[in-house]
């Protein structure tokens, strides 16, 4: 019974803690919400059978480890990959837009909102999944490569690159800076 009282007390104490990062990882990962929650389900039951082979050192980078092998056996057993849905972006506008605010900026804000969005998901997977955990997810160059399995180094490229290629796609629009060559 102690031992099952200690596994529990480590899992409250390192697992659920994180819960939040992980499913924004895993969303990152998955791009559907549920699957993001199934995700971070296996995760956690994955971590709790370990839980005792834990050591106690970075528990977000041992947890993004499972989350990742766990994430790697799905897409393994569940090919072809599952068509992914276009319209959340749209149904997310469509919400901004019935807050106040006057009909010109919400076409405005709408627009650049929607092309913003499609520069993202233009973006080829290596650097949209990069961009989405580093800047949208909040977390560090390191737990993005240990989630990932590359060097710290590729993510800096990969998110520079990401930027890049918003910023250029967005300038070739007419959105970006005045003036802007880059």
């Amino acid at each position: 019974m102690g031992v099952n009282e200690s596994a529990s007390a480590a899992f409250e104490k390192y697992v659920l803690p994180e819960v939040d990062v992980l499913y924004r990882v895993a969303y990152s990962l998955t791009r559907n919400a549920s699957d993001a929650e199934d995700l971070v389900q296996d995760t956690m039951l994955r971590a709790y059978r370990a839980i005792e082979r834990f050591d106690g050192r970075y528990p977000r980078a041992w947890l993004l480890t499972i989350l990742r092998n766990a994430q790697v056996n799905r897409v393994r057993r569940k090919r072809p990959e599952l068509l992914r849905d276009p319209d959340t972006a749209l149904e997310r506008l469509r919400d901004e837009a019935g807050e106040a605010g006057e009909p010109e900026s919400l076409v405005v804000d709408a627009t650049f909102d929607a092309r913003i969005e499609q520069a993202f998901r233009d973006l080829p997977d290596k650097f949209r999944i990069v961009l989405e955990m580093v800047d949208l997810n909040g977390l560090s160059y390191q737990e993005t490569a240990e989630t990932l399995d590359v060097p710290v180094g590729t993510i800096m490229s990969r998110l520079h690159r990401a930027r890049t290629r918003i910023r250029k796609q967005l300038t070739a629009e007419g959105l970006g800076p005045k003036g802007s060559t880059r």
